[in-house]
């Protein structure tokens, strides 16, 4: 028997208008006054997965940036956490900006209205994108190198593929147990997203440890997603579905793959045939 559906927002829950559709909408709702435990598994910031999930209008858990923070939508309360080391974040922002590459930073400071932080003079038009979807909620620095006590949730990077690839391969073979990186390619704004963070940082992990704290075994747990950073909860979950349009490798490693995609409520079908509802 299942317990606790986590499921991602972009390319799953959400259309690609970024809305929730009404099937869906209904579904979440029916599960949770049956008494699933819903998780939002998400790459964004919680205070924007928050606005998004609004009309749920149900008591939710939401793991946010990647599974870096989590927090009860009822009242803010953080329940995980998992910084990146301070030190850790200079060394890759060094190789980096060696490579012409300059990062943005989502940041836990949801209490003073700050999510992210961009180095002035080093900005882009990814840059550009993310502060102008901020509404207000990011700051400017002069030096990323300076900073000093920020509890940084990721580091992010958008561009050419050849570049984040690069930049992924030698994290990824220098630094193995001191940095998580994904490489995401279901994106609009960019040929592909690099985000770096705390080793422990994962959707997967943090899903695994909130489900333990609630007594729930990773087989009763149902996992949905899209792209690249949802592929190890896929994988991992007790049934791991991946979204029609979604990338291939979460497909790969996905027990079911819809047969609808995002645009036609495809996680309300499964769910429905899936639990019988």
């Amino acid at each position: 028997m299942y317990k606790l559906i986590a499921i991602d927002l972009d390319g799953t829950l959400l259309d690609d208008k970024k809305n929730i559709p009404e099937e869906n909408l209904n579904l979440m709702k029916e599960l949770l006054d049956r008494e699933y435990e819903i998780v939002i598994a998400t790459g964004r910031r919680y205070w924007e997965a928050k606005a998004l999930v609004k009309d749920i209008d149900r008591p939710l858990v939401i793991l946010a940036n990647n599974g870096n923070i989590v927090r009860d939508i009822k009242d803010g309360r953080i329940i995980i956490k998992k910084y990146l080391d301070l030190e850790d974040f200079k060394v890759l922002v060094k190789e980096s900006k060696r490579r012409g590459l300059y990062p943005l930073l989502l940041v836990d400071d949801y209490e003073n209205g700050i999510d992210v932080v961009v180095e002035i003079g080093n900005t882009n038009e990814f840059h550009n994108i993310y502060i102008s979807r901020a509404q207000n909620r990011y700051k400017k620095v002069e030096d990323y190198l300076q900073m000093e006590d920020v509890n940084i949730l990721s580091v992010v990077y958008a561009g050419d593929r050849k570049d984040m690839e690069g930049l992924y391969n030698y994290i990824n073979e220098k630094y193995p147990k001191i940095f998580r990186s994904h490489l995401m390619e279901n994106i609009h704004i960019a040929e592909a997203l690099l985000e770096i963070m705390n080793p422990l940082g994962d959707k997967w992990l943090s899903l695994l440890d909130y489900a333990k704290e609630k007594g729930i075994d990773k087989e009763e747990i149902i996992a949905i997603g899209d792209d690249n950073n949802d592929a190890e909860m896929v994988k991992n979950a007790g049934l791991g579905i991946a979204m029609k349009n979604g990338s291939q490798l979460v497909k790969s490693v996905a027990d079911i793959i819809t047969e609808k995609d995002n645009n036609e409520s495809g996680v309300a079908f499964e769910l429905r045939r899936l639990l019988k509802l």
